[in-house]
């Protein structure tokens, strides 16, 4: 028998497909689960160190603020380009490739000595944490054969976990060392997830004789100016002081409606489209895509809300506030884990209508206030573990829906479900933290805003009728 078997690619071409050397599950899952702890941690860390970073820097807290900003605009704008990289070029190239970009990112950033620069270097951070998550899922996609479906719902635990550690590591790292530690901290973990991908995952298979697509510049180009304007027009509603009329506003957000026109009016014309269009609205993915939106990453910018809500509300202080996140994070991670094996059996649409009515229920008794005799931070602990219980149901079925269609493009379609999710989130946060900044009480106004997504959120229960059903592996 030679050193490689062959296998059939989806064009019919026989390719080699793995290395003589068995593939180690465990040890796969584990290095790509560790890139993906590494993105997530980095997405909550930094704000515990903000203050930090403004007397290290010597700047203002506005711009010491802009190194969360820059990471999740670069993080949006670069994720769909990095899915069709990675099933152009290939999954364990840009795999690798991500994690080297990622560090060395990181490692500039701890040497950081100007604000300005901090700022650059977090958008090029981003770059390489948003070539994460569709190379890993093509990964397990390619090579976990039937458990494929088990081992990709597990992503979610592992995001859970990043989110609720990183602020936690970021106290330790300010209060013991300097604020470069939350930065320096990839550099050993990301050598060697390296290391460990060059040896284990799988090289990725023979493109020799296929015929590869043109690369889509324009679609690229008219989709990241779209997705950076529309960014820009939100991040600037969480400015103190922001009005919905003003130029500031009004400008990136008209560039944003042209520009994303266009690229759509562009990939329906184009005979190599960058996206093609039923993987943004067409039958199942339309409404697996808002889905992910509304019930992921809406609730993901409501739960990073709930500590400013127990502090203006309550007056819960900022440390007692901030652990609330750790009840909503332990019931994610624990429903997530017991979702994943009823999966098969439930199929999606049974988790997601759960999910989302357990999410609605968590989310008005945010909203009101504690029974008689019952302390506020117990009341809220117990509305942010049903928040918690309802993603941790809904993380599983989310995930699957739309893979299970095109598994072919795994790495695109985590690539859109992730810019779903994302952008849900930095439209959440930023208009509640608008509509909050001219409020005369912020507390009670937040918990009108609680009602109303949980009322948003009863509305879209249809969108779920439309999501594709399946049992079983696929």
């Amino acid at each position: 028998m030679s050193a490689q078997h062959e296998a059939r690619t989806a064009d019919g071409l026989l390719s080699p497909r793995t290395e003589a050397r068995p593939i180690h599950r465990g040890l796969v899952f584990t290095i790509v689960g560790l890139a993906l702890l590494m993105m997530s941690i980095d997405g909550t860390i930094v704000a515990t160190a903000l203050h930090s970073l403004r007397t290290g820097l010597h700047t203002s807290i506005d711009w010491a603020a802009w190194t969360i900003t820059a990471y999740a605009l670069g993080f949006v704008i670069v994720l769909p380009i990095s899915g069709k990289l990675s099933q152009m070029y290939g999954c364990r190239r840009v795999f690798v490739g991500s994690t080297i970009l990622f560090t060395i990112a990181s490692l500039c950033c701890g040497l950081a000595d100007s604000i300005y620069v901090l700022i650059a270097l977090r958008g090029l951070q981003a770059a390489g944490g948003a070539g994460f998550t569709p190379s890993a899922t093509e990964i397990i996609v390619d090579y976990f054969g039937n458990v494929r479906d088990r081992a990709i719902s597990l992503f979610g635990s592992i995001f859970s976990i990043g989110s609720m550690i990183g602020p936690i590591f970021g106290g330790l790292f300010v209060t013991y060392w300097s604020w470069r530690g939350i930065f320096l901290v990839n550099v050993p973990l990301g050598i060697a997830v390296v290391a460990l991908a060059l040896y284990y995952v799988p090289r990725d298979r023979s493109r020799a004789g296929r015929a590869r697509a043109p690369m889509d510049v324009a679609g690229m180009a008219l989709l990241g100016a779209g997705l950076l304007a529309g960014m820009l027009a939100v991040s600037y509603l969480a400015e103190t002081n922001a009005r919905a009329w003003s130029f500031e506003f009004t400008i990136p957000l008209a560039i944003a409606i042209v520009t994303l026109w266009l690229f759509f009016r562009h990939i329906n014309r184009s005979a190599s489209p960058f996206i093609a269009p039923r993987f943004i609205s067409g039958p199942g993915f339309g409404a697996v895509n808002l889905v992910n939106a509304l019930y992921g990453g809406v609730t993901s910018g409501v739960v990073a809300l709930i500590p400013l809500y127990a502090r203006n509300r309550y007056d819960i202080s900022a440390l007692s506030s901030g652990t609330l996140l750790i009840a909503q994070g332990a019931a994610s991670i624990l429903m997530t884990l017991a979702a994943v094996f009823a999966l098969r059996r439930t199929g999606y649409r049974g988790p997601l209508y759960i999910g989302a009515a357990v999410i609605v229920i968590g989310m008005l008794l945010l909203a009101l206030y504690p029974l008689a005799g019952m302390p506020p931070y117990a009341w809220l602990a117990g509305s942010a573990f049903l928040v918690g219980l309802g993603r941790g149901v809904n993380n599983p079925a989310s995930r699957n829906a739309g893979l299970q269609l095109a598994p072919e493009h795994a790495s695109t379609l985590a690539a859109l479900r992730t810019m779903c999710m994302s952008i849900g989130t930095i439209v959440t946060i930023s208009i509640d933290t608008a509509i909050l900044a001219n409020s005369h009480d912020p507390g009670r106004t937040q918990a009108w805003l609680y009602v109303a997504i949980a009322a948003l959120y009863v509305v879209a229960f249809p969108l779920i009728t439309r999501v594709p059903e399946h049992r079983g592996s696929w």
